[in-house]
């Protein structure tokens, strides 16, 4: 790809499709459990990204070993299956808004884990960083307007957030070595194919599975959950995959965590949420807190 700024553009696009994402999400979560909504767009994105396979002719099997595979299936299990739930109710507690100031915590944890965990450098101005983060998170939750989330429901919503990403960066860090030398492409659909399997085990054997698998009955909430689904975990990976393809990985993440100023003026045009002054001073600081972790 020869045009000018090629990964930068893919990048803002993918924080602009993720945030577009979260938006169907949380229309999504009005209607449907988390796990549902989970396993819903496992299962679609496992389809669409086997389709892509195919097309290109590529083989889903790699020669790799089995402690590759080991390692995929475990951090589909964590990253995905619990992860992503967690972060599903997280959004329904408190909305796209304060879950895009939380979500700004991956970045740092990635660092501080492989730091902690593969002896990755860690510098001043990141650990700054990182402190910069979780005081956007305090500051965006001090003073709440009238009518708006329950207290209880913000710090539980917040506390489910925070270990979602936690969970989420851990299942990531753990594989870090493998996608060094192994297609993204690859990595992404065996950890998505892993949580298809297991959450359609414990679908079958859940006294409620009925009321799990209603998210699969063709409804008028398709129109969000589809979407959500497709950008999110589809054109979201690809355009991602192509920001750190065709720029350096530090400005592409960067420039992806943009995504935090979108969803929060998408959550306020299309879900009414309110953008407070709280959240406005969260946003900064997080985005600031962001660069500096990610090119300090």
């Amino acid at each position: 790809m020869n045009i000018p700024y090629s990964g930068e553009i893919l990048s803002l696009i993918c924080a602009i499709i993720w945030a577009t994402a979260i938006i169907f999400f949380k229309k999504s979560g009005e209607f449907t459990s988390p796990f549902s909504l989970n396993f819903f767009k496992n299962v679609i994105c496992s389809g669409l990204f086997l389709l892509t396979f195919l097309i290109m002719g590529r083989t889903l099997l790699l020669p790799a070993p089995i402690e590759d595979y080991f390692l995929l299936i475990i951090s589909g299990i964590i990253g995905v299956v619990i992860a992503d739930t967690l972060f599903f109710k997280a959004l329904n507690l408190i909305g796209a808004g304060f879950l895009a100031i939380v979500d700004c915590l991956y970045t740092p944890v990635v660092i501080v884990l492989t730091f902690l965990f593969l002896g990755e450098y860690l510098s001043y101005i990141q650990l700054l960083g990182a402190l910069l983060i979780i005081s956007a998170i305090l500051v965006s939750s001090l003073q709440l307007p009238k009518n708006s989330i329950p207290r209880k429901n913000l710090f539980l919503g917040m506390f489910l957030g925070s270990l979602s990403i936690t969970i989420m960066a851990i299942s990531i860090v753990m594989i870090k070595p493998l996608l060094n030398r192994a297609p993204i492409l690859w990595v992404t659909e065996i950890r998505l194919i892993t949580a298809s399997i297991v959450m359609g085990i414990i679908v079958l054997f859940h006294p409620k599975r009925k009321g799990l698998l209603s998210a699969f009955r063709p409804s008028k909430n398709w129109k969000y959950m589809l979407p959500g689904a497709i950008l999110g975990n589809y054109f979201a990976m690809i355009t991602w995959m192509g920001g750190i393809k065709y720029t350096y990985a530090s400005i592409a993440t960067a420039i992806n965590q943009t995504s935090v100023i979108f969803v929060l003026i998408f959550a306020a045009i299309f879900l009414k949420e309110k953008f407070t002054s709280q959240k406005f001073i969260g946003m900064i600081m997080a985005f600031s807190g962001v660069l500096m972790v990610t090119l300090g």
